[in-house]
């Protein structure tokens, strides 16, 4: 699988401060990345380095497998982007500032225009004044200026940031969208998990500067199912009553006689009264509370992600 972003120590300083401490990610094709991490954690300075807005104090970007600082010019006309809340002329309808932005960046495409508003499902809007837009609706024109030089890789700085519960639903279906149907390589930056855990295939956790963790969502998930412990004189003899009288195939078994179930929460109760009545000793039932908000919040010390 070809690694579209990848960074090697990667850092910028400002002054005394490291505001990115080298950093290593890898984003490969196809995926939506979720880079996430608290305000001020250093995304958006990782984001600009990315986008080649700002210099690198030292370290390496490769895009597309080329090195960034050889190869800006062409590396970038690859890659579409929105860094924080896209400007418009509010006085212009959509297709009036997407005709602006495509003559600055020499696009001459027939239809490129048509084609994004109705990518972004803006294809209905285009009478309204941008002025009169919904925050959600700058956001999604934000995105179709982004696609009308059909990149390969989009980099989207909170795209969520300040949406209501509808509009941040909408950005989630357009992103999917963009990945499933367009095959667009996505980073979206986040500093908050529950907006962008349903979207991303892999995650990238920085704090202070520095990436903490980096790994597929579905790991996460794994680590940090809900689960019922029970600690029994007789595992193996356990294992089977559990499949037998329930079901119950979703568990692991691990020493000293603990059963991790994964299915069938809330229902201890009966599991414990079924293991018994078979001569089970049952010393200790738990049910885990972890969830991922409080991995993340026990991986950056305390607070919280948002």
């Amino acid at each position: 699988m070809q690694e579209i972003i990848k960074t090697t120590n990667l850092t910028k300083v400002y002054g005394k401060q490291k505001s990115v401490d080298n950093l290593n990610i890898t984003v490969n094709e196809g995926d939506i990345y979720g880079f996430l991490g608290r305000n001020g954690a250093g995304k958006t300075t990782t984001i600009r380095m990315l986008l080649g807005l700002i210099k690198p104090t030292h370290g390496k970007i490769e895009i597309f497998g080329e090195d960034l600082h050889a190869n800006k010019k062409d590396i970038l006309k690859r890659i579409g982007s929105i860094v924080e809340v896209p400007g418009f002329y509010g006085n212009l309808t959509a297709k009036e500032n997407l005709e602006i932005n495509a003559r600055i960046v020499g696009i001459h495409k027939k239809n490129a225009i048509e084609e994004a508003l109705e990518i972004v499902g803006l294809e209905n809007e285009t009478k309204k004044l941008v002025g009169k837009y919904s925050l959600g609706m700058k956001q999604r024109l934000g995105i179709a200026r982004s696609l009308l030089h059909y990149p390969e890789l989009l980099i989207l700085d909170e795209p969520t940031n300040g949406l209501d519960p509808i509009g941040i639903k909408e950005m989630r279906r357009l992103i999917k969208t963009l990945a499933e149907e367009r095959k667009i390589t996505l980073l979206i930056s986040s500093h908050i998990l529950s907006e962008i855990e349903q979207l991303v295939d892999h995650l990238g956790i920085i704090h202070e500067g520095k990436l903490l963790e980096e790994t597929e969502f579905d790991n996460l998930r794994k680590k940090n199912r809900k689960f019922l412990e029970f600690q029994v004189s007789n595992d193996d003899k356990a294992s089977m009553i559990l499949e037998k009288h329930f079901q119950i195939f979703d568990y692991e078994v691990h020493g000293d006689g603990i059963i991790r179930i994964f299915s069938h929460i809330g229902q201890q109760g009966a599991i414990n009264k079924l293991l018994v009545q078979n001569d089970i000793e049952v010393l200790k039932i738990l049910m885990s509370e972890d969830r991922l908000e409080d991995y993340f919040t026990k991986l950056v010390g305390g607070g919280t992600i948002g």
